[in-house]
């Protein structure tokens, strides 16, 4: 999972070399970020060239960190939290599968808990890309990891719930706040709320775009996840390698979890999320003049290398 960062250095290095050999090569808005010389550094080499002295105050200035070398350490940063994600998220599964069975309450505090673990990691890695990094491509893409990341665990979390009615406290709960809380942040008086809070400092019709962004992003995970879910539920219970997977097996009669249940609930559920997603598109472009899937063509337009970074 760390080979994004290997990948990362040896651009560095290969860009750099061409820097040298006076090679001029087209580069990206994101590949920018992480080659341009910082002020301190040309006014360096500018200081030193031709000259056989060094001077003190350009040779002083070298030492500090080019702005490019500095979005790196920050893009590292965020690539840290992604891992720390995964971690956090293998041990959340562990505890909650070594504490079954679980009622409802207990189920949905479970579920809620690991939202709010996923969004905090999600709001400090979009503020690291964003503020610090400065990369709107970048920006998309984490995002998109998180609400897959999110999505995937809950999908693994209702394996287990044990009847129809879990199911539904569930997602009438999700579909809830999609629906209420998602239109209500789009809201020129939550924008306001944001900026009075010194939370945010974008202008109106780019916090819609954030907001739409995210929403977008949203199913996008959703979708993805569930499907994997239903392939993995399907192949594990059907597969060849059954007997490797005793989880998948439904083997138990005396246990309410069943195949026809995980499968069919999270249909339902799927359905549900839909559902969910289509009312809030109507709400956004009716109401605040927003069409959420034309915005993203806009982005992948602008922005070719989202498509594969996604993906």
């Amino acid at each position: 999972m760390c080979t994004p960062l290997l990948i990362a250095f040896m651009v560095l290095l290969f860009q750099r070399r061409n820097h040298h050999l006076g090679v001029r090569q087209g580069l990206s808005e994101t590949q920018l970020l992480f080659s341009a010389p910082s002020p301190a550094r040309v006014r360096f080499l500018n200081a030193n060239r031709n000259r056989f002295r060094w001077d003190p105050r350009a040779c002083w200035e070298i030492f500090h960190l080019p702005r490019s070398y500095r979005r790196f350490l920050w893009f590292c940063g965020a690539l840290l939290l992604t891992l720390t994600g995964f971690v956090l998220g293998e041990a959340y599964a562990k505890l909650y599968l070594r504490t079954l069975p679980h009622n409802s309450v207990r189920t949905v505090l479970y579920v809620w808990s690991w939202v709010a673990t996923i969004h905090t990691l999600d709001i400090t890695s979009g503020w690291i890309v964003g503020a610090k990094v400065g990369s709107y491509p970048l920006g998309f893409v984490f995002k998109t990891f998180w609400g897959l990341t999110y999505q995937t665990y809950v999908r693994a979390i209702y394996a287990r719930l044990r009847s129809p009615t879990q199911f539904a406290y569930l997602q009438l709960l999700s579909s809830s706040i999609v629906v209420i809380w998602t239109p209500l942040t789009m809201t020129s008086t939550f924008h306001r709320a944001l900026i009075w809070l010194n939370l945010n400092d974008q202008d109106y019709t780019s916090w819609k775009k954030y907001v739409g962004r995210a929403f977008y992003i949203r199913g996008i995970a959703e979708s993805v996840s569930m499907v994997a879910w239903l392939g993995w539920v399907v192949v594990l219970h059907y597969g060849w390698n059954t007997k490797l997977y005793p989880y998948f097996s439904f083997e138990d009669k005396n246990d309410p979890y069943t195949f026809s249940l995980t499968f069919w609930a999270s249909l339902a559920t799927w359905a549900c999320e839909i559902a969910a997603g289509y009312a809030v598109r109507r709400i956004m472009e009716r109401w605040f003049k927003f069409d959420v899937t034309q915005e993203a063509l806009k982005d992948f337009g602008a922005f070719p290398e989202l498509l594969p970074a996604c993906v």
